[in-house]
């Protein structure tokens, strides 16, 4: 007998009548695309093996509840749910990924010196703490878009997909974001130099 490789709708719909099997392929199916986005945030294997843990946890006792109402649109929820407990990971340990240091990016990575002194240093690290204290006095909701689109290069789609709001919306908060950083930057006299 062939092997049919059914939709995800169709894997839910037999999982909540009880093919324990069906969960299964769907964790195999996605599993690489979720593990990989929690990685990209956090940066560390046993978190993300934490997080990707609770994520099917909320995903099996949501739909084990019977309250699952995202026909066709399997991933795109639990990418979701994963991107809320990367958030709230990191409002419970009270700081925000922006220091993200990885070998693919960091904005240092363009500025060079090939001597690094303890001065540059110092001065690095001045701006980091500078640029975090100016993101932190924007509304959270804009500050979250503006992370995600700058510091982890998602899409617009990706963003409204992962926040759970319009494309429309996420682009408003993307534009809001840039206009309060503007206020923050006049409001404090900052002087930003090519």
């Amino acid at each position: 007998m062939a092997n049919l490789v059914f939709p995800d709708a169709i894997l839910v719909k037999n999982y909540i009548s009880g093919d324990e099997s069906a969960l299964t392929s769907l964790i195999e199916r996605h599993q690489s695309k979720i593990y990989g986005f929690i990685y990209s945030k956090v940066n560390d294997r046993d978190l993300s093996d934490d997080i990707f843990q609770d994520t099917f946890i909320k995903v099996i006792n949501t739909l084990k509840t019977k309250s699952y109402n995202e026909e066709g649109k399997f991933l795109p929820w639990v990418m979701r749910i994963a991107h809320n407990l990367v958030v709230d990971h990191y409002r419970k340990s009270n700081k925000m990924p922006f220091n993200r240091e990885t070998e693919e990016y960091s904005i240092f990575n363009y500025m060079s010196d090939n001597a690094p002194t303890i001065e540059s240093k110092m001065i690095t690290d001045q701006v980091e703490a500078d640029l975090t204290r100016l993101l932190d006095e924007l509304p959270e909701d804009q500050k979250e878009v503006l992370i995600m689109r700058m510091y982890q290069d998602l899409s617009f789609k990706e963003i409204s997909e992962l926040t759970g709001v319009s494309i429309n919306t996420a682009l408003g908060r993307m534009r809001y974001a840039v206009i309060n950083l503007r206020k923050i930057i006049e409001k404090n006299q900052i002087i930003l130099t090519n």
